[in-house]
């Protein structure tokens, strides 16, 4: 299947291949990374493009009140993904690890034990959406029509929730499993479903924010239901067969397993819920220099999210090479895939960034029906910031990788805590507050990246998280480093 001519592959692979013409990685790693990555990629510009769109059509439809309301709930909603990615990322440990020592058998537990965890997790946030929508919204904006127009968004997507976490568990199972066509396939099946539904509620039935909502909701249900399909039957018309079969009767408390999911997901639901929840505070600062540019800042969220995929691709890529070399006892070999990895993904960052930098304006201005309603200058300039901002993430995603594969999950959430609130968001409150003006919002971008980076990357060089992988391999078998 990766031998495809997608643009997408061929555009990763041929800055793979000039780095390793270079001498700066080894070609075999280029291609390895190549067919794990970019699925993940399209994926994730399949999803993010769906979140653009879903602004975008909120936009044409109902203004820039509506696109401030969608993203004063974009906040919550991403707590779906702050709990399910992070017990994913303790699915993605032991999946691969299992995979690469051949344990199938125990691989199986720790699918349902994941699956189980999420669901117990999810429900009571999704209670809590569907119980006080309003007074969640109001928490960062005083204005009554964003309010309305985000608490109806919001306890739509209430429905969503668990199935939202449930679908990162089952594409992390599937890649630690050396398989990211599958994810690609159903995910980004799952984003272009979400644009046409959310396109006939909005504008073909006149539903507004209710409409974007309810597309992403049944969106999401397809998806897990897919995942699941997949699963038990051991693959999906199409697309290339697991290695085992996932018996949905087995059983899902598997003490021994939870924990160790828990173990190393937690830190991972604490680092991506910092960027959650310091969404709020963050979003109230923007606040403070009016609805356009509120606007403007969602907006140019949505492009950096864009942006930012290829992050999606290469660290879930150095998680499963990494991990299943650590599975094999292969220590050398996974810190060489770990560090080539890191190379190959800050060039591609770089790529993206001069790609979207060069179109930033008219990317704006797709947002909006009439662009008098909008600080175009404002949203362009953070635009730019984001392509800055960017390059640290490649360092960022990539050199977490392969201390999710081991199990040495805490400093990444480290790195993002202090980026975030030691960095990120007091530079935007003196931007907001002080003659620094909308400067602060540039260097708040800034820092949020280049800080994690800077953590991530060292605690990578350390060699530490090799030695805390041997606590969760599914044997003895370790190399000597």
């Amino acid at each position: 299947m990766a031998s495809l001519p997608n643009p997408v592959r061929l555009l990763i692979l041929y800055i793979g291949l000039a780095l390793a013409r270079a001498g700066l990685v080894d070609p075999k790693h280029v291609r390895r990374t190549t067919d794990l990555a970019w699925p993940r990629i399209v994926t994730g510009l399949a999803r993010m493009s769906k979140n653009a769109v879903d602004v975008a059509m909120v936009g044409i439809a109902v203004g820039p009140v509506a696109i401030a309301g969608v993203g004063f709930a974009s906040p919550y909603w991403g707590l779906a993904f702050s709990l399910g990615g992070g017990l994913a990322g303790g699915t993605i440990a032991l999946v691969s690890q299992r995979y690469g020592a051949e344990a199938f058998d125990e691989l199986g537990v720790a699918v349902r034990a994941s699956a189980a965890l999420v669901v117990a997790v999810t429900i009571p946030v999704s209670a809590a959406f569907w119980l006080l929508p309003t007074e969640l919204i109001s928490v960062m904006t005083n204005d009554a029509r964003a309010i309305e127009l985000g608490g109806t968004y919001l306890k739509i997507l209430a429905f969503g929730v668990p199935f939202a976490g449930l679908n990162l568990v089952g594409s992390r199972i599937y890649i630690g499993a050396d398989d990211a066509w599958t994810p690609m396939v159903v995910r980004a099946g799952g984003a272009l479903a979400n644009i046409v539904l959310s396109a006939g509620f909005i504008f073909g039935l006149g539903m507004g924010v209710a409409g974007a909502a309810v597309g992403t909701v049944l969106s999401n249900v397809v998806v897990t239901a897919a995942f699941a399909g997949g699963l038990v039957a051991g693959r999906l018309p199409g697309t290339p067969a697991l290695p085992v079969k996932i018996d949905p009767f087995g059983t899902y408390l598997d003490g021994e397993t939870m924990r160790d999911v828990v173990k190393i997901g937690l830190p991972v639901v604490g680092r991506n819920t910092v960027w959650t929840v310091a969404k709020f505070p963050m979003l109230a600062i923007v606040g403070l220099f009016g609805a356009n540019v509120v606007a403007a800042y969602v907006i140019a969220r949505r492009i950096w999210g864009l942006m930012n995929t290829p992050g999606w691709g290469f660290g879930l890529a150095s998680s499963s090479l990494v991990g299943q070399a650590l599975g094999d006892g292969d220590e050398r070999g996974a810190e060489s895939y770990a560090r080539d990895i890191v190379v190959f993904s800050v060039a591609t960052y770089v790529v993206a960034a001069i790609l979207v930098g060069a179109f930033a304006e008219p990317i704006v201005r797709s947002f909006v029906s009439d662009p008098a309603e909008l600080s175009i200058p404002v949203a362009v300039s953070l635009v730019y910031a984001a392509c800055v901002a960017t390059v640290a993430q490649g360092v960022k995603s990539a050199a977490a990788g392969p201390l999710d594969a081991s199990g040495d999950t805490r400093w990444p959430f480290y790195s993002q805590m202090v980026g975030m609130f030691c960095c990120a968001i007091p530079v935007a409150y003196l931007g907001a507050t002080t003659s620094l003006g909308l400067f602060g919002l540039y260097l708040s971008f800034l820092a949020e990246t280049t800080v994690p980076a800077a953590i991530n990357y060292y605690r990578f060089s350390t060699g530490k998280w090799k030695a805390i992988s041997r606590e969760f391999r599914p044997d003895a078998a370790v190399a000597d480093d």
